[in-house]
């Protein structure tokens, strides 16, 4: 048993916060001790073990004894709350990072991954035992640090799961072939780290590769068995590879909430042991049906603590307060790491900033926010922490925009947001005036103004172009069926509405005018939208301006030549959207204003609650 205070354990989650040298920042600090108070263990991002093994050039290291200093201070801070610590170690193998100078590519294979990546070299016997004592001396060294448990990284297609997949694992000697070889390197790497540390042991497994040939359930089931028996204290199961199945690997909103679960619950009733479950618990019902159906011996909460660190106190009740819902869109989170701005969050601002701390107001001021959309709401709320009184003018529902957000396929987790806001809003006693504020109900009324008027969408100057929709086509009422639908702008609207509008049988053509259709779009949002649509038959013209409408054919241009689209029936203009900010303009030079959100400057759901947060921390 790993004995501790409850259930919950923080999974391991890239970061991205350190400064390239592989120490311990203030920023991991911050970070982890915003999240520690209310779980039974945390277990930091993936520790690398030797320079030349990166996934990141910003990642925490264990390579070498002048880390321990600094994990030591890391393992401390967590242990002030009687949290235990995990140290996840993973040996990347062929999956280090290609675009970091000096690492080293080595596999059981001399394969690529599929997806692409550097050409591995095929690990030989001395290769083996090297990858080996890596593991084991960097065990070592989280004993001295102070962890208090060893997470050994056995899937999600790192090098001990390219040597158990049977579709990566291509050798002919004694590490190859059956399932006894192939098993072999990972159980060599176990019994190294539990003969050279006293600390027990937990391995993460991926239940399924979800690839054709590639690892499958009864094998993990079969592996499981072997770790019970090599004295594992757990199972950690997850789902997928990061060379083949990137959505699986970081349970993205596109993947079915629940599989890992089933897969979980299969290993820990046939083969006995206890298990971690993993993937897209990030809310009060999830935890619930771990707890009632699955009877979960831990629950692993990855995003959701991003989300809302205190999500496992709120869901016990020794916290008050709504979840700050996480929306398993990949958008801040892997989008911030990737772009090496650290880890971020859609919808909590304050990720990757938890050194400043918000203060309360100097003075606390009449101040209205013009704009319920999420700028404005995020605006409103930090205000009211911070002391000032607070009306929000919005004269349709609260929401603005991103209502639509959750209509389209793979993407109903959005949902949860606005309701958030909408409670939080209501507990925090913030008054909501429902009409469109102007210069006359603002000036002499209040000490300043938050302009979170939002955006508009761009209008087309296009010959005939009379009747059409934008992306309130989404909802139910007017959602077409069994029609032939252009859509003008292959932006992330565009695509969107394409793929709300495939299921419903309708033949799509979506029109760019370059060749980049969902640029705005997450990865891997963008990736399977586009390859849902390709697979439904939508017809993709680049480098394409509509010139004109008549009736039900489109003119339009494509690459300096006349083309046309006929029996349109329906169409749709997602060209890009503009600020609106009138309001801001006519209140200068007589009350204090801020302009915020879009209608400072057009951008994502991300920027929009960041931006309100950052300008209410200033007033």
């Amino acid at each position: 048993m790993l004995h501790l205070k409850n259930n919950f354990i923080f999974a391991p989650i890239k970061t991205g916060y350190s400064d390239k040298t592989g120490f311990v920042t203030e920023r991991h600090l911050s970070f982890y001790d915003a999240r520690s108070r209310y779980l039974g263990a945390v277990t930091p991002e993936p520790l690398y073990i030797h320079k030349g093994l990166r996934e990141l050039p910003t990642q925490i290291g264990i390579d070498n004894d002048d880390k321990i200093e600094g994990l030591k201070k890391l393992t401390d801070l967590i242990h002030k709350y009687d949290t235990k610590v995990i140290a996840h170690l993973n040996h990347p193998g062929r999956m280090a990072n290609p675009k970091i100078p000096g690492n080293i590519f080595v596999s059981s294979t001399d394969r690529p991954c599929e997806n692409g990546g550097a050409v591995p070299r095929r690990m030989n016997a001395n290769d083996i035992q090297n990858a080996v004592k890596l593991v084991a001396d960097a065990a070592v060294r989280a004993e001295k640090a102070g962890f208090d448990i060893i997470e050994l990284q056995f899937g999600h297609g790192y090098l001990s799961a390219q040597f158990i997949s049977p579709k990566v694992n291509d050798r002919t000697d004694g590490y190859g072939g059956s399932f006894e070889n192939r098993t072999r390197f990972p159980l060599e790497v176990l019994s190294a780290v539990k003969a050279a540390t006293g600390l027990p042991v937990v391995v993460r497994i991926s239940g399924d590769e979800m690839i054709p040939d590639g690892i499958k359930l009864d094998e993990m089931i079969r592996f499981s068995k072997v770790l019970k028996e090599k004295s594992v204290e757990a199972v950690h199961v997850s789902a997928g590879t990061v060379c083949n199945t990137p959505p699986w690997y970081f349970q993205h909103m596109f993947v079915p909430k629940g599989k890992t679960w089933e897969l979980a619950g299969r290993i820990r009733r046939e083969a006995d042991i206890p298990v971690i479950y993993v993937g897209q618990v990030n809310t009060e019902n999830d935890v619930k049906t771990l707890t009632d159906k699955y009877g979960a011996d831990y629950i692993a909460l990855g995003r959701a603590l991003v989300a809302d660190p205190e999500f496992a106190g709120k869901y016990t009740g020794a916290v008050k307060g709504n979840i700050r819902p996480c929306l398993a869109c990949a958008e801040g989170c892997l989008g911030g790491v990737k772009s090496g701005k650290g880890l971020q969050c859609l919808v909590n601002p304050v990720v990757g900033m938890e050194t400043e701390v918000l203060k309360k107001a100097e003075k606390s001021r009449k101040v209205a926010v013009v704009g319920g959309g999420l700028a404005g709401m995020e605006a409103a709320l930090t205000l009211r922490k911070r002391g000032h009184r607070v009306t929000l003018f919005e004269k349709d529902t609260l929401g603005g925009q991103f209502v639509l957000a959750h209509l389209t396929p793979n993407k109903k987790s959005m949902g949860g947001l606005v309701p958030y806001f909408v409670k939080e809003i209501q507990d925090n006693g913030i008054e909501v005036v429902h009409k469109q504020a102007g210069k006359t109900d603002l000036v002499n009324s209040f000490d300043e103004v938050v302009a979170a008027t939002g955006s508009e969408p761009a209008k087309l100057d296009i010959e005939g172009l009379d009747s059409y929709h934008w992306a309130e086509i989404l909802l139910k009422e007017n959602l077409p069926e069994n029609k032939k639908v252009l859509i003008i702008g292959g932006g992330l609207i565009g695509v969107d509405i394409a793929t709300a509008l495939i299921p419903l049988n309708n033949r799509v053509t979506i029109v760019k005018r370059t060749t980049d259709f969902g640029e705005d779009m997450e990865a891997i949002a963008k990736l399977l939208s586009l390859k849902m649509m390709r697979e439904n038959n939508t017809v993709f013209s680049d480098h394409t301006t509509v010139k004109r409408v008549d009736g039900k054919t489109v003119f339009a241009v494509r690459n300096g030549e006349e083309i046309q689209f006929n029996d349109i029936d329906v169409i749709v203009v997602s060209a890009g959207m503009k600020s609106v900010n009138t309001l801001g303009k006519e209140l200068q030079g007589s009350i204090p204003v801020k302009v915020i959100g879009d209608a400072e400057k057009v951008g994502n759901a991300q920027s929009a609650i960041r931006d309100g947060y950052l300008v209410a921390s200033t007033i």
